[in-house]
C-alpha cells in the first residue's frame, strides 16, 4: 500500500483497534494465477499474532491458499471531501479514509473443537449482549452438519500496514473547516472521519 509518511499509522495498537472495530475484511490471494478475493469477518486473537475466520467450503479460494502470502484489507470509515469547504479555489476533491492491510500465511484448521471455539467467539462478538441466540443451545447434530460446510483457517500475521488519510497535508484551519462540514452530515462515515480528524488535530 502506498503510504506517504504523514498518513502512516505507526502505532500497532491503533491498527489493532481498527481491525477490531471493522472486522469485515477482504481477503486477497492468488488462484490459478489470477487475483482472488473473499469478503468475510476476521477475528484477531488475544495475543495479536493471527487472524482467524472461515470460508464457505464450495469457495475454491481456500484450496490453494495455504501455500501463499495473502493480504487481508480492513476498511475503516471513509468519505468524500469537497474543495468547496476550503477557503481557497485552488483545490481539488479528495477522499479521506482509514484502512489497515494485514499480510501473512494461512494455515487451514481441521480440529473440530478449535473450529467451534472460533465460531463461538464470532457469535459472541456480533450478537447483542441481551440476544437470546446462543450457539451452545443449538442442536449439536445440526451444528456438526452445518460446520461441514465451512473451511476454518488462521492467518499468521507477518506484516501490518495502517493508513489514516485525514487531510494532514492541509493547514490546521482548513482541517477545522472540513471537520465542521463533516459534523453537519448525519452519515456514520462522515461522523467517524470527523472524529479521527479531531484526534489527529489535537
Amino acid at each position: 500500500m502506498y503510504i506517504p509518511q504523514h498518513f502512516k499509522i505507526t502505532e500497532k495498537s491503533i491498527a489493532f483497534d481498527i481491525i477490531k472495530d471493522h472486522g469485515f475484511a477482504t481477503l486477497f490471494s492468488q488462484q490459478n494465477g489470477m487475483p482472488s478475493a473473499t469478503h468475510l469477518p476476521l477475528l484477531l486473537n488475544k495475543e495479536k499474532t493471527h487472524l482467524y475466520g472461515h470460508f464457505a467450503r464450495p469457495n475454491p479460494q481456500w484450496k490453494e491458499i495455504d501455500t501463499q502470502t495473502v493480504m487481508a484489507v480492513f476498511h475503516g470509515p471513509h468519505c468524500y471531501i469537497s474543495p468547496s469547504w476550503y477557503e481557497t479555489d485552488k483545490a481539488v476533491p479528495t477522499w479521506n479514509y482509514v484502512t489497515v492491510h494485514v499480510y501473512g500465511q494461512v494455515e487451514l484448521v481441521e480440529d473440530e473443537e478449535e473450529v467451534m471455539e472460533s465460531l463461538q467467539e464470532l457469535v459472541t462478538k456480533y450478537e447483542a449482549p441481551d440476544s437470546s441466540y446462543k450457539l451452545v443451545d443449538i442442536d449439536s447434530n445440526y451444528l456438526a452438519g452445518m460446520s461441514k460446510g465451512i473451511q476454518a483457517f488462521r492467518l499468521h500475521i507477518t506484516k501490518i500496514e495502517g493508513k489514516a488519510k485525514l487531510s494532514q497535508n492541509h493547514p490546521a484551519h482548513r482541517r477545522e473547516r472540513v471537520i465542521e462540514k463533516l459534523e453537519q452530515n448525519p452519515r456514520t462515515d462522515e461522523q467517524e472521519i470527523a472524529g479521527w480528524m479531531k484526534w489527529v488535530l489535537a
